[in-house]
């Protein structure tokens, strides 16, 4: 099985599982989502403050995919965070992937807890209505995780959070896990090149034959840490997803492991 055929079990659902990489839609266009919906993504990750989710459908299209084809996140963001704010926002969603159920739903960052629960307990009712098949959370460290299961006896699905070599947070990632959340890597190659720059990475690289952007995604995914790559240049785009020929050995998994903390923690 490919990198792009695998999936990891979200185990507060319903037996739903999810790809264990997808293509990050930050700032990029409807023509790289059509890069990558050729390359082979299975699931695109957009938000409503990224204003990305047409481009996504419109990128799918161009691709012959229908949106049901693949797998879809999309957030609520800050503004949003009402009862009122979550429906609007859900609905604004599926209108732009022109769907009518959408695959995982987020809290796109935490907020004061009254407003990230009652936000929660809207996406609760989406849940259970069949609106959306999973719902999460993204940039949520334990103490905020502990606020929402204080109200609320539903657990995320998943807990989205910036990870990477050089920010490995084992602490929050072994947290969540143990409260049974998958989590989920967003700039899983860094913010301004030191990842893709760092010598021990590089050192890996080259004995593989391989990028050091391949080297860190590999490096997740045999994490069973789901990763969401970003690009708007075509080569990298299929790059990225072409995690296959290669493995990483023990020793260099350890190498990885052990770098030393380039960013908050």
């Amino acid at each position: 099985m490919t990198v792009a055929e695998t999936t990891f079990p979200l185990p507060n659902t319903a037996g739903l599982r999810i790809p264990a990489i997808g293509f990050g839609t930050w700032q990029v266009d409807r023509t790289a989502v059509a890069a990558a919906a050729r390359a082979g993504y299975p699931a695109f990750d957009s938000a409503t403050m990224y204003r990305t989710e047409r481009a996504v459908t419109g990128g799918l299209a161009d691709a012959g995919l229908a949106p049901t084809d693949r797998f879809l996140t999309t957030k609520i963001w800050r503004s949003d965070m009402t009862e009122r704010g979550v429906r609007s926002a859900f609905h604004a969603s599926t209108r732009n992937f022109g769907v009518d159920t959408i695959d995982l739903l987020l809290i796109h960052w935490p907020q004061a807890a009254a407003s990230n629960l009652e936000t929660w307990k809207t996406m609760e009712e989406l849940l259970e209505a069949g609106r959306v098949r999973a719902i999460g959370v993204s940039n949520f460290d334990a103490a905020e995780l502990d606020a929402l299961a204080a109200g609320s006896d539903t657990v995320p699905a998943v807990n989205q959070i910036e990870l990477h070599p050089l920010r490995q947070r084992k602490a929050l990632v072994e947290e969540s896990r143990q409260r049974g959340i998958s989590v989920t890597a967003y700039s899983p190659l860094g913010q301004g090149g030191p990842v893709l720059r760092d010598p021990d990475l590089t050192a890996i690289a080259d004995d593989l034959g391989v990028t050091t952007a391949q080297v860190s995604l590999r490096w997740l995914f045999q994490k069973e840490i789901v990763s969401i790559p970003r690009s708007s240049n075509p080569d990298r785009i299929r790059q990225n997803i072409d995690l296959d020929g290669f493995a990483l050995d023990d020793e260099q998994m350890a190498r990885i492991d052990a770098l030393p903390k380039q960013g908050r923690n």
